[in-house]
């Protein structure tokens, strides 16, 4: 029995919502990595490759689209979340490669239903 669990990476700037996403994601069978801006992330030297990344789109600092364009490829898998939908939000998770938006509040299965729908639509060879 294979007991590597996957890599999820969070990058949420509310404490609470880290601390929540990070209990989600754990019972739910995934390892996590937590950061609270996008910066503390692009300065890591965590060599772990992530099965996907969990990004809030509002970020003190740089924004979670703009982050997700500054890493380099094969970038992983991303969802997106953001208490502040609009078309300008949709257009830019798009224009940064992400796949899906959820909007906070949103339930736990839509989360991990989301983790996989972006995995399986992951174009990396």
């Amino acid at each position: 029995m294979n007991d590597t669990r996957q890599l999820i990476v969070v990058v949420e700037d509310d404490a609470g919502m880290r601390r929540a996403l990070q209990r989600l994601l754990r019972v739910s069978g995934f390892d996590t990595l937590l950061y609270d801006s996008a910066e503390a992330l692009l300065g890591a030297n965590d060599t772990r490759v992530p099965y996907c990344l969990v990004l809030d789109v509002r970020l003190p600092g740089v924004s979670g689209p703009r982050c997700y364009e500054q890493l380099s490829s094969p970038r992983p898998p991303a969802v997106f979340i953001t208490s502040h939908d609009s078309p300008a939000t949709r257009s830019a998770v798009m224009r940064a490669g992400g796949h899906e938006l959820l909007t906070k509040p949103f339930v736990a299965k839509d989360l991990l239903d989301a983790i996989s729908r972006s995995v399986l639509q992951d174009t990396r060879p």
